[in-house]
């Protein structure tokens, strides 16, 4: 298992902020596609760490020495922070939604 540390994710932030300004503007169904593939990779990303947390817990429950308690409370973790964030996401989509929803034209 990897372990991701601050000085990652801020390399991995200042790439995306670089390419995010170099990018060419593109239009709206580009833009669209692009905002459905990366929602999609999210959400199929906090998917792949709930089965990982889940075949940690399933390991432990069994008695399995192939993985440590350790590294299953980690796998939760990870779990646990990814859901939040997603749900986190979605409170803030809906919320812009119903701001946009409520303009008066």
């Amino acid at each position: 298992m990897t372990q991701i540390t601050p000085q990652q994710i801020l390399a991995q932030m200042r790439q995306l902020s670089a390419a995010a300004q170099n990018s060419p503007v593109s239009s709206p169904d580009n833009q669209n596609k692009a905002f459905t593939s990366a929602l999609t990779d999210a959400l199929n990303t906090v998917s792949n760490y709930q089965s990982q947390a889940s075949q940690a817990a399933r390991s432990i429950e069994s008695g399995d020495g192939g993985v440590s308690l350790v590294k299953a409370m980690i796998a939760a973790q990870k779990s646990s922070v990814a859901f939040e964030a997603a749900v986190q996401v979605r409170n803030r989509v809906v919320s812009a939604y119903q701001d946009i929803m409520n303009m008066p034209i």
